[in-house]
């Protein structure tokens, strides 16, 4: 069958907004065109891709299909062409990297800063979204490198992984509100404190998730935010005990202990990973090389 590129990016804008108008509106084209196209695309597959009402529209099973491979086909396609106009205007491409909040601001930045004077001129573009939705950036090619936590249950195989830094998570708790002294807790002592973590999206709440049931124990958390900030301020005002990696403890959190525990937590690192069956530009490159001293 031959591949008629408009066909599949027509259905790719459909597919993304749900809409055949706001597609036809980011494809300046008119929306009986876009019609038309995903008529001819699903006589072409012998498949309904498409369930039209009057309110909505929603992908068929077989649609989804379909769309799972044009995404990051899509994104791979207008990620080489953005890299050879940027090649042409700045002599060298754009800076696409994600990773969590968290990590940009207690990690990345004097990365950042460091690569930002040697190449003041290139267009740096940081995506944020937990470890786990990073993982799925790389893998649909919306970004370039993504810098995250690791265990990571959503790192796949095409993907090249460099540990670059190791840390430890840790309970930490004011103690004017709790009783944290010399004398460790249990992960038994430990829940029945209100703990205060990560959303289900994140690997931090996946691998205290992990640690509680290899216990016996089942973790039903006080408190879920997406921020380390955050449950480091509710901390500071007594609602629990917070999780957080190591390096977010800073030492003006004068009001926050560490809380020991009888048994040492595992040690987890951060990693940087790409796809390393797509080239990667001279601008990326160098800013893995910097991740790794």
């Amino acid at each position: 069958m031959d591949i008629n590129y408009e066909l599949y990016k027509v259905f790719y804008y459909v597919a993304k907004t749900l809409s055949f108008s706001e597609a036809a509106s980011s494809l300046f084209i008119s929306q009986s065109a876009v019609s038309q196209s995903i008529k001819v695309l699903e006589k072409r597959l012998n498949q309904t891709l498409f369930i039209r009402s009057t309110k909505k529209v929603a992908l068929t099973k077989e649609g989804e299909l379909l769309f799972k491979h044009i995404e990051p086909a899509i994104n791979l396609i207008n990620r080489g062409e953005n890299q050879l106009l940027e090649a042409i205007a700045l002599g060298e491409s754009q800076l696409r990297l994600g990773a969590s909040d968290t990590i940009c601001r207690y990690y990345l930045v004097p990365f950042l800063d460091e690569f930002h004077k040697k190449y003041p001129d290139v267009h740096i573009k940081v995506t944020n979204g937990t470890s786990l939705q990073c993982a799925k950036m790389l893998e649909n090619n919306e970004v370039d490198i993504i810098v995250t936590n690791s265990p990571n249950s959503a790192l796949v195989n095409s993907m090249h992984i460099d540990p670059i830094y190791e840390f430890q998570d840790v309970f930490i708790g004011n103690p004017e509100f709790f009783k944290i002294g010399k004398e460790p807790l249990t992960f038994d002592e430990l829940q029945k404190h209100p703990i205060l973590m990560l959303t289900k999206q994140s690997t931090t709440s996946e691998f205290l998730h992990n640690l509680f049931i290899q216990h016996s124990l089942e973790l039903v958390p006080a408190v879920e935010l997406s921020s380390n900030d955050l449950l480091i301020d509710l901390a500071k005002i007594g609602l629990g005990l917070a999780f957080i990696p190591d390096f977010c403890l800073k030492d003006e959190d004068i009001k926050l202990v560490k809380v020991p525990i009888t048994e040492e937590l595992p040690i987890r690192k951060l990693v940087v990973a790409y796809n390393e069956n797509i080239p990667l530009s001279s601008v990326t490159q160098y800013f893995i090389e910097l991740l790794g001293k």
